[in-house]
C-alpha cells in the first residue's frame, strides 16, 4: 500500500530538499512570474479523530471532489490505517471494509471517488495480503482481486519500496473506471485498469523488469484521468526507474527526464491533452519537476527558493485535467514548501499554518481538481501528519 504521497514515498531513499531557481519554460514560449502566499486562497485544516500524534503518524488525505468531499486515510497510535471521509462540512467518517487487518502496518486507505460517489481503495489483511475494494454510495463494499495477484503472506513493515502481494488499487476516475497495480506470486509488479462492469486489463510497460520488486507502477490518485489514460513508471531489469503514460487505447509512450545522466524519472499525471507531469532525479541528485507535451517535448520545472543542494528541488504532486501543477519544493534547510503552477507559468507559493519548518517537515500538496481546489498533508514540528483543504 502506497501509504505516502510520492515526496514522502521516495524518502525512504532519499532525502528531501531543494533546487535551482529557475524554471525553464521558455521551451513552451511561456513566462515566468512567482508570487508568495496567495492572500486570496484559504486554508484550512483538520485531522482525523483517531489519528495518532506520534511521529509518522497522522492524517493523509488524498482527493477532493468538486463537492469539497474529500478521502484518505489515517495512522493510528498502534499503525493500523484507517479509511476517512470528510463531508464539505468538516464531519469525518471513518470507515474500513470487510477483511481489513486491525494490527501494526494492516487496515485500509482511500484513494479515488467517482461521479457517482464510490470510493476506491486498498485494504490490507491480517496475512499482510493487499486487496481491492468498492464503497458504494449506499454503504456496501464490493471487494476484488487483479487476475495474476501473488497469495504468500509477508511480515506487515512500513516497506514502500518492496511491497505486499495482491491488489493495490490507487485511482478512481469519474466513470468509475480503477487503476492500480498487482505485486505477482514472483514478486514482480504489473499495472491494471478495472472497468466499472468489473472487467480487468493488465498491462506492462515496454521495458518494465521482471525481476523481484521491478515491473509497472501506476501513480497513486492522479493517475487515471478522465479520459482513461493511465500515468505511471517502470523498473527495469537494473532496477532504473522510467516514466510512462498509456492511452485508454493500449498505446504507450516511455521517457526520461531532460539531459545526461538522469537517473531516474516518475510521471505522475496526465491532462485531457495529453501532457504529462512528473519529477526526474539529474545527474547532480537535485530533484527537479518536469512537463512533457503531448509531442514530446520536455519542460523542465523549478520553483525560485528551492535549495540547490543534494536532493533538495522540486517535486511535482498532482495535474489537473486543466493542466494546473501543484506539488512541493524543498528549501536549503530541507523543509517542503506548497506550489501552484497555472499554464500561463504563474507559481504561487503556500505553507499550511502549523507545518514545520525543519528538514522533512513542512507542506505536501496531494491533489487539485479542476477547480484548483488542493488537498494534502503537512507535517509538524513533531513529525506528525495533518490534513488540509486549500481553496483558491
Amino acid at each position: 500500500m502506497k501509504r505516502l504521497a510520492f515526496a514522502q514515498f521516495c524518502s525512504a531513499v532519499r532525502r528531501k530538499g531543494a533546487l535551482a531557481l529557475c524554471l525553464a519554460l521558455c521551451m513552451l514560449g511561456l513566462g515566468l512570474s512567482a508570487t508568495a502566499d496567495d492572500h486570496k486562497a484559504t486554508i484550512i485544516t483538520f485531522d482525523a479523530p483517531g489519528a495518532g500524534t506520534g511521529a509518522g503518524q497522522g492524517t493523509q488525505p488524498n482527493f477532493v471532489n468538486s463537492e469539497g468531499t474529500i478521502i484518505g486515510w489515517y495512522m493510528d497510535a498502534n499503525y493500523t490505517y484507517h479509511s476517512f471521509l470528510r463531508t464539505p462540512h468538516g464531519r469525518i467518517i471513518a470507515f474500513s471494509p470487510p477483511g481489513a487487518g486491525s494490527g501494526a502496518y494492516q487496515g485500509s486507505g482511500a484513494w479515488g471517488m467517482s461521479l457517482a460517489g464510490k470510493i476506491a481503495g486498498d485494504y490490507i489483511d491480517v496475512n499482510c495480503l493487499e486487496h481491492g475494494y468498492i464503497l458504494e454510495p449506499d454503504g456496501r463494499f464490493i471487494t476484488f482481486e487483479a487476475p495474476g495477484a501473488g497469495t504468500t503472506s509477508n511480515p506487515c513493515a512500513w516497506d514502500p519500496w518492496g511491497g505486499l502481494q495482491g491488489t493495490t488499487p490507487g485511482d478512481m476516475n469519474p466513470a468509475g473506471e480503477i487503476a492500480g497495480m498487482m505485486l505477482d506470486a514472483n514478486n514482480v509488479w504489473h499495472g491494471f485498469l478495472r472497468a466499472p462492469d468489473g472487467d480487468f486489463t493488465v498491462f506492462e510497460a515496454p521495458g518494465a523488469g521482471t525481476g523481484s520488486f521491478q515491473g509497472t507502477w501506476v501513480n497513486f490518485t492522479e493517475g487515471l484521468n478522465a479520459q482513461g489514460t493511465a500515468t505511471g513508471w517502470y523498473v527495469d531489469e537494473t532496477s532504473t526507474y522510467h516514466g510512462y503514460m498509456r492511452t485508454a487505447d493500449g498505446q504507450i509512450a516511455t521517457f526520461d527526464g531532460p539531459g545526461e545522466g538522469v537517473q531516474w524519472t516518475v510521471a505522475i499525471s496526465t491532462d485531457w491533452q495529453g501532457a504529462t507531469a512528473g519529477v526526474y532525479l539529474d545527474a547532480g541528485s537535485l530533484y527537479h519537476g518536469f512537463l512533457r507535451s503531448n509531442e514530446g517535448k520536455m519542460t523542465t520545472i523549478d520553483v525560485p527558493g528551492a535549495g540547490t543542494g543534494a536532493y533538495q528541488g522540486t517535486q511535482v504532486e498532482a495535474m489537473n485535467d486543466v493542466g494546473v501543477i501543484t506539488g512541493n519544493y524543498i528549501d536549503a534547510n530541507g523543509a517542503n514548501h506548497g506550489f501552484v503552477l497555472t499554464r500561463d507559468g504563474r507559481i504561487t507559493t503556500f505553507d499550511a499554518p502549523g507545518a514545520g519548518a525543519g528538514a522533512g517537515q513542512g507542506t505536501v500538496p496531494y491533489y487539485i481538481d479542476v477547480t484548483g481546489t488542493i488537498t494534502g498533508f503537512f507535517i509538524d514540528a513533531s513529525g506528525v501528519s495533518h490534513g488540509f483543504l486549500r481553496t483558491p
